[in-house]
């Protein structure tokens, strides 16, 4: 590896060598038109024949204005089609048109051609009508429309229902219809975090600028409004020129919004211009930040600090009331003590002659009673000593004739006790001849027997 050394300046430094030219490609094979030339060679052919062709006069309304440091930048538009157009910003401003004239829906007349920027290998190419004259000729014919579109949907009564709907303070689920990659979307949740709210958020992306997104927003909105656990909706856009925000005065969706049951919020980023969503909503914003906030009016994170610092004031004059109550109470407790003490001797004087009196009482009982009781058993014993002996002989009479009609005695005596082995009694002969096994009991144990002869 070689180090090059730097050059100090005192010989000339070598000029760089120009670039080799590209080898041309082959062209297409069987194809007979000309070529194949350098793509910048044809940007650049392009470009000035464009300039040979006619200029003209153009008229329509004015969309998307935008302002850089050296040109102006504009759409100018018609019911038919539309075409980009920029004009010098110092020859713009050497017209000396009246401050704020050139504004998006003003109706222009503009003489120019068409113009090409050819571009390079980093930066894009472009095209547009380059504009050389302007006039401000009125207010555009899509203005008038829109003007004349609001006041038939305000005589239809269309700008009331939304703004008669009730909002809940405190709303459980909110419903947002945004774009997936906007800005819009961290705005609203940034809000409403340092709001504090904890409830559930229901995402519908659509598209909120171009021909398809009034459709697919009115559908999102009717998605939203069909889920009953949704208290509220927010339209959300980051911002845009009234073009932008075209979408947003289409016919179909301001009146399918002046039909939902929902309340809903429109915050299209934007401070001078209004579009009919503006007009039929429940509430308005100008920014994401500022429906979320309307979307839940109750600072949730404000209100518990609120309920923290009454929490401790309250426990601060409690515990205040608590011991002022208490030397009250110490104060007022000091007569009614002594009288308390007096009656309390009272009671304990009253106390031991009860008691005194009750064991006299006691002894008194006592005594009677011993003597009564010496004289219940004198009477016992005299009345026990005569009858007894004559209880004894008749239980003594009794249990003879008991014993005499004991069976247990009378098979001692010789006979037997005949069953058929279940316990049942047999007592003739033919319920043995029917039983045939017999079991026979005598005085000192059982046997069994069989019927053998069961004719005789």
């Amino acid at each position: 590896m070689t180090r090059s050394r730097e050059h100090d300046g005192s010989t000339p430094a070598p000029a760089p060598a120009p670039a080799e030219p590209e080898p041309r490609p082959e062209g297409l094979e069987g194809s007979e038109l000309p070529g194949p030339f350098p793509v910048g060679t044809w940007a650049k052919g392009f470009q000035g024949f464009l300039r040979t062709r006619p200029r003209v006069q153009l008229f329509g309304e004015v969309w998307n204005l935008r302002r850089s440091r050296a040109k102006v930048y504009f759409e100018l538009r018609d019911v038919d089609g539309a075409a980009p157009c920029s004009i010098w910003a110092d020859r713009l401003d050497a017209l000396g048109l009246p401050e704020g004239s050139l504004v998006d829906g003003a109706r222009v007349v503009v003489a120019g051609g068409p113009g090409y920027y050819p571009g390079s290998r980093t930066a894009s190419p472009s095209f547009g009508f380059d504009v050389s004259a302007l006039r401000i000729a009125g207010e555009g014919d899509l203005l008038a429309q829109l003007a004349a579109l609001r006041r038939r949907l305000d005589a239809e009564g269309l700008f009331k229902p939304q703004k008669a709907l009730p909002r809940t303070t405190l709303p459980r689920m909110i419903g947002v219809v945004t774009g997936e990659g906007g800005k819009a979307r961290d705005d609203v949740l940034a809000a409403l975090l340092r709001r504090g709210w904890g409830g559930r958020l229901v995402w519908a992306f659509a598209p909120v600028q171009d021909r398809h997104a009034a459709p697919a927003i009115t559908r999102a909105l009717q998605d939203l409004a069909a889920l009953e656990e949704v208290d509220v909706v927010i339209v959300a856009r980051g911002g845009g020129s009234l073009a932008d925000l075209f979408a947003f005065c289409d016919e179909m969706l301001c009146r399918t919004v002046a039909l939902l049951r929902v309340p809903v919020i429109a915050s299209l980023g934007h401070h001078t211009d209004s579009t009919l969503l503006d007009d039929v909503a429940a509430v308005s914003c100008s920014t994401p930040t500022h429906a979320a906030t309307a979307a839940v009016p109750l600072d949730i994170g404000e209100q518990r600090r609120l309920i923290a610092v009454a929490g401790r004031s309250l426990a601060r004059h409690g515990r205040r009331a608590v011991v002022e109550r208490a030397r009250a109470l110490t104060r007022l407790a000091r007569v009614p003590g002594e009288h308390v003490e007096r009656q309390r001797r009272a009671l304990h004087q009253e106390l031991r002659e009860l008691r005194a009196s009750a064991t006299r009482r006691v002894a008194e009982r006592r005594r009677g009673s011993a003597v009564h009781a010496e004289v219940l058993r004198r009477k016992a014993t005299a009345a026990a000593d005569s009858g007894v002996r004559e209880r004894r002989r008749a239980l003594d009479g009794l249990t003879l004739a008991l014993d005499a009609h004991e069976p247990r005695r009378v098979l001692e005596r010789g006979y037997a006790m005949v069953d058929d082995g279940a316990g049942a009694l047999v007592t003739s002969a033919t319920a043995a001849r029917a039983a045939r096994s017999l079991r026979v009991t005598f005085a000192d144990g059982s046997v069994r027997a069989d019927v053998k002869d069961a004719g005789t």
